[in-house]
């Protein structure tokens, strides 16, 4: 029904609100990258168990499922590990901004696993999006990193929101991301195992970075993540990454808000996050006018 296509995008919106706070409390937590990604994981999956337990949800799926959760569990790891490293080296507009070419990937992501056709016009906004990377690269030359990263990150984004489009179909949103953070986990943990990371150092976390992470895990994961999958029921990949490059706008006006100084850029920064905002905008707006020709 068209009001509940309408309720699920105004949720999405809401989702990436919260996402937009998620990099916030990412500046605002002072552990690292990895630590930071594995408690995050390990506390939403813990919530999530619980969801799980309460709703009298059965866990058992096939060998073969497994695997490709797994797999997907592994791209989402490498994902919030290159945000986080990307926040921690550059700051939160920078990192925001870059992430605002998702829908560059799902253009040719979506295509390749949903089997549709690439449109022409995305192809050609993608071609934008990329000019107002340029213009961000060119002048915010001392973030090189964190915009490496946060490149890395949103590809990584892109990928397991297109794949996960696939698994709705066929899996609730909450087994989907249980299973999915439950191997993010495994790969990080085994990745700090092997270099000898566990330490002493490693699990004292301040009582401050403790009620960071828990919201963090909770209301920025847990509810977030399964929300986000759960609207693909009704809306498409594409437009749930489309949606999801407003987050810069939400996010870099909270870190303005809340971080202050360390948030304030150039001018040339801000044009070519603008070229990048509008042209989501605009390829929104084309899919919107599509859609209701079509109908």
């Amino acid at each position: 029904m068209p009001n509940d296509k309408l309720l699920q995008y105004l949720h999405l919106h809401f989702i990436v609100f919260i996402w937009g706070f998620t990099a916030v409390l990412g500046a605002l937590i002072s552990i690292d990258a990895i630590p930071l990604v594995w408690y995050r994981m390990v506390l939403a999956s813990v919530f999530i168990l619980f969801y799980l337990i309460y709703k009298k949800t059965p866990l058992r799926v096939s060998f073969f499922t497994l695997i490709k959760f797994f797999i997907v569990g592994a791209i989402i790891a490498l994902h919030w590990l290159c945000f986080f490293g990307a926040i921690k080296v550059s700051n939160v507009s920078v990192t925001l901004a870059i992430m605002s070419s998702g829908a560059f990937f799902a253009s040719f992501l979506e295509p390749l696993f949903h089997k549709r056709k690439i449109i022409n016009y995305e192809v050609f906004f993608g071609l934008l999006v990329v000019i107002g990377l340029y213009v961000i690269f060119t002048i915010e030359k001392q973030y090189i990193n964190g915009i490496l990263l946060a490149l890395a990150s949103t590809f990584f984004g892109a990928l397991f929101s297109v794949i996960n489009g696939l698994f709705i179909k066929k899996y609730s949103a909450s087994i989907i991301t249980f299973y999915e953070l439950l191997f993010g986990i495994l790969c990080i943990s085994v990745y700090l195992f092997i270099k000898n990371e566990f330490t002493d150092s490693f699990f004292s976390i301040s009582k401050t970075d403790w009620l960071y992470l828990i919201i963090l895990a909770s209301v920025c994961t847990a509810y977030a993540f399964i929300a986000s999958i759960q609207v693909m029921k009704w809306l498409s990949p594409y437009t749930v990454m489309l949606t999801t490059n407003l987050e810069p706008v939400y996010g870099i006006l909270l870190a303005l808000l809340i971080l202050g100084d360390s948030e304030y850029m150039s001018n040339q920064f801000y044009f070519g996050s603008a070229i990048i905002l509008l042209t989501v905008l605009a390829n929104g707006y084309l899919k919107m006018r599509k859609n209701r020709l079509s109908s």
